[in-house]
This record gives C-alpha cells, structure tokens and sequence, in this order.
C-alpha cells in the first residue's frame, strides 16, 4: 500500500481529453439541471436530477466530482457575498 491508499497496481491510468470533455459535459448537465431545481448543494435534490447525476458519476473521478461540488457551493457564497457589497457600496454612494 502506498501513501494515498493505493498500490502502483491500483491506480487508474490518467484521464484522456475525451475523457476530461466527457465529465465537463457531465458535469454541465447536472449543475444545469441543479440549477432549474434551485438546489445549490450536489445531492439534496432528492429524485430530480437522477439520470444527469447519474451520468456525472460514471463520467467523472470521484475525487473531480467532490471537487467541483465544492467548488460549486463556494462559487454559490462567493456571488452572495458581491451582491451584499455592491448593496452596501451603493447605499454607501447614496449617503454621499
């Protein structure tokens, strides 16, 4: 066993571009239709999304896929967090 958990004869070759293009589109799909369901966090949408999560997860590693959830939510805190500035910079302008 090596550091990761793994041994050398365990581990998946590296993903080729078609591969990589495969799980973006995957991935596009699902955050799509996250998106139409109003579901910010990848796997509380109960039954909505099944086929394009399901395809995401065959497409994509594991790790990739808790990566870009992560990523997803960050991204869903980061925007909240410039709009709550421009509101304030704004009502800052308007004291002025």
């Amino acid at each position: 066993m090596s550091w990761f958990g793994r041994s050398s004869s365990e581990q998946s070759p590296a993903a080729t571009r078609q591969d990589r293009q495969k799980c973006w589109e995957s991935r596009d799909q699902y955050f799509e239709c996250l998106d139409g369901a109003g579901v910010i966090t990848a796997g509380e949408e109960g039954t909505v999304c099944t086929r394009s999560k399901s395809q995401y997860e065959k497409s994509c590693a594991k790790s990739w896929i808790d990566y870009f959830n992560k990523r997803r939510v960050l991204a869903e805190k980061q925007r909240d967090i410039l709009a709550q500035s421009q509101l304030q910079s704004q009502e800052v302008n308007r004291k002025l």
